[in-house]
């Protein structure tokens, strides 16, 4: 397939670095690409970021057959713009279309297209630390059909957004609700794939819990209400008597990027390291016996959120006097230092899209 790029004049202006937000401003430029039963994925093109045309039929507002991704670039202090573990996300996007139904994309060629769009854009890609130019692949169904069955056509889009910090109190603890009445995700489901079902499940419980003064619910299995999970957008880490632990992918977790990039860091710097299935009356008996030394969320988007408190049922556990601890605050440095090239990248997560 050969991308066919169509470049207009800049429409859209960069707001103060301060004043982003996440996911509010929309850069200049997208990737579009069409699929069709009889002539696979075709017409790829970057074309301005606009409204697109769509019957009220389309499958994907009747039966949610859709799924996306989150990626990051990042401009680093010695003026590149790179990607962070490009192919990685590209390859785990696959995985959530199987579970959908949805057919697989080239990956190596999408990474390439994706590179070209970040490229056109570089000026979008912010410079301070904890801001980036945010990337969301995305595919839906657009057969004009009410009526449940897998579609026959689909659109890949991938648009881009310059972001801030994705929690309002930046890198410092949160507030986090362990939700014992609503279920998220049951094994056999589609926990483990990025998909808009998944997190419209989730909204209710997460709409709660805020309203209450917390930033998100930590999810415990739909069957006996008693294992972890994750958290609404984060994986979710537990370090108890020096040992790191996190749930264990079982069918309902997203096997997300960072939690990978973790667990590597993890065992790289020889740590005891356990990915199991860990249930909250442990964690709470560690917290009573001093032993729960720090909680930590892992995301693309919030990359390290340390926790500084957890609730469950009438319990209040605050976690290292509700301050960040110094384990997360260094797994926030490894991981920020690599993606802004303050550090050096000893394992090939970061692409290069173009020099400054």
């Amino acid at each position: 397939m050969e991308l066919a790029v169509n470049m207009v004049e800049k429409r859209g202006q960069m707001v103060a670095e301060d004043q982003l937000g996440f996911g509010k401003h929309f850069t200049d430029h997208m990737f579009v690409m069409d699929y069709s039963r009889e002539k696979g994925w075709h017409s790829p093109r970057i074309a301005a970021y606009d409204e697109f045309a769509c019957f009220p039929a389309a499958m994907v507002f009747h039966y949610g057959q859709a799924i996306f991704e989150g990626i990051k670039a990042f401009r680093t202090e010695d003026k590149r713009i790179v990607i962070f573990r490009t192919k990685d996300y590209l390859n785990r996007f696959n995985r959530s279309a199987d579970a959908l139904c949805i057919p697989h994309i080239d990956v190596d060629f999408v990474a390439d297209s994706l590179k070209k769009l970040v490229g056109i854009e570089k000026d979008w890609v912010p410079t301070s630390v904890g801001t980036a130019l945010y990337i969301r692949p995305f595919i839906i169904a657009t057969d004009p059909y009410v009526g449940v069955k897998v579609s026959d056509t689909y659109k890949l889009f991938i648009i881009l957004s310059p972001v801030g910090a994705y929690y309002a109190a930046g890198f410092n603890p949160v507030k986090i609700k362990v939700e014992d009445r609503y279920v998220r995700a049951v094994q056999g489901g589609l926990g483990e794939a990025k998909t808009p079902a998944n997190y419209a499940a989730s909204m209710r419980a997460e709409y709660e819990a805020k309203q209450n003064g917390y930033a998100q619910v930590l999810w415990l299995d739909a069957v006996e209400r008693k294992y972890i999970e994750e958290v609404g957008t984060m994986n979710i880490f537990f370090k108890i008597n020096g040992e790191i632990i996190t749930p264990e992918l079982s069918g309902s977790i997203l096997s997300g990027m960072t939690r990978r990039t973790v667990l590597e860091l993890c065992r790289e710097w020889g740590l005891k390291t356990t990915e199991r299935r860990i249930s909250i009356d442990e964690v709470y008996e560690a917290y009573t016996k001093g032993q729960l030394e720090e909680v930590f969320g892992t995301g693309t988007a919030a990359v390290i959120s340390p926790v500084g408190e957890l609730t469950w049922k009438d319990h209040k556990m605050v976690i290292n006097g509700n301050k960040t601890g110094e384990f997360a605050q260094k797994l926030f440095d490894t991981v920020t230092g690599i993606q802004y090239g303050k550090l050096e990248d000893k394992h090939g997560w970061v692409d290069e899209v173009c020099k400054l």
